[in-house]
């Protein structure tokens, strides 16, 4: 049983760093502005140094923090999964990219969490191709 509030608990503070203001700046950018079509679109933003990669950046490592946290049985992987998905919906915009990105940057496991969390889930193809799809209406209303 505390094992169980342990991993509630780190998915609360999870939950509660998503709210820390400059993170709430980065996720709206991330969901609503950040809509790359090649991957050149990410490794140019990466490379650029301005806000916007400092933004990509920021929601990706937490991410991919969060995802190695599960996968290593750091936080159960049921409880995590239930509780939200937005990781989904991060990954949803890498993973058309992501063996390109890898390529282009030498870093095979670039992601590599976050990815392996992702498509764990059952259809998770489907599910990545409907975030991608609801993101991209949301970019609309957004302009």
């Amino acid at each position: 049983m505390e094992s169980k509030q342990q991993d509630v608990l780190a998915i609360l503070k999870l939950y509660e760093l998503r709210r820390e203001e400059k993170m709430r700046a980065a996720r709206v950018w991330y969901f609503t502005e950040f809509q790359p079509q090649s991957a050149a679109d990410i490794a140019k933003l990466m490379l650029s140094g301005q806000e916007p990669s400092a933004y990509y950046r920021m929601i990706t490592s937490y991410w991919d923090m969060a995802a190695s946290f599960v996968n290593n049985g750091g936080i159960d992987e049921k409880l995590f999964t239930e509780a939200g998905s937005e990781y989904l919906g991060v990954f949803s915009k890498l993973e058309p990219f992501i063996a390109e990105v890898r390529e282009m940057f030498g870093e095979a496991s670039y992601m590599a969490h976050l990815e392996t969390l992702a498509m764990k889930q059952p259809k998770a193809k489907q599910i990545l191709e409907s975030r991608r799809n609801l993101f991209a209406r949301w970019a609309k209303k957004a302009d």
